[in-house]
């Protein structure tokens, strides 16, 4: 990638809509709303992900919260927060890590408080970014990998329209401690979009 193309010199919205979501980077003082979710939800979220292990304070989410957003504006995560257009309820996080700015490839990664989940919430949020990463950050390739376990997270992954890539065998240790295989979505510039 030229100097000229750095990941922190590219310019792109901060926020989106969909149909029901704004979907924005994190902006300080979003950890409580973040803390209330994850009191909420430690439980549906303790088998899959690692920060759900232990409950945060409120100050650590809205560290957390804090280092997200700096990590958006230096383009090395690109965390989002999902709210509902209406209410201002938040709903969940979304985003996309694991970038490769020179290759264009990001991969998307996401949770939804239990409140909120069976309304298609989570689905929207995954299209929604997916067209962002399309359009604003010309994606040529975009992955969602989940545990093949998770069965909740790989039917968002098949109801937004990714491919089964493939299935990477005993490569992810769950939070049990056991080996789980990995499912690996697609979506490829030239197939899908």
């Amino acid at each position: 990638m030229p100097e000229s193309q750095a990941p922190i010199l590219l310019d792109f919205p901060e926020s989106f809509e969909t149909e029901r979501l704004l979907i924005r980077a994190p902006l300080w003082g979003d950890g409580a709303s973040m803390h209330e979710a994850l009191v909420e939800s430690q439980e549906l979220l303790k088998p899959w992900m690692p920060f759900a292990q232990t409950l945060q304070s409120l100050e650590e989410s809205e560290k957390f919260t804090r280092e997200a957003r700096l990590e958006f504006l230096k383009r090395t995560e690109l965390h989002l927060r999902i709210f509902d257009k209406v209410s201002g309820r938040f709903i969940g996080c979304t985003g996309m890590h694991t970038l490769d700015w020179n290759i264009r490839i990001f991969e998307i990664g996401y949770w939804i408080r239990s409140s909120c989940t069976g309304k298609g919430y989570m689905t929207e949020a995954v299209n929604g970014v997916t067209d962002f990463a399309i359009r604003e950050l010309a994606a040529n390739r975009i992955e969602i990998r989940c545990s093949a376990h998770n069965l909740k997270s790989a039917a968002v992954a098949e109801r937004a329209g990714y491919t089964l890539d493939g299935i990477l065998r005993s490569n992810r240790r769950a939070m049990s401690g056991e080996l789980h295989d990995s499912k690996v979505y697609a979506k490829v510039r030239g197939t899908e979009f």
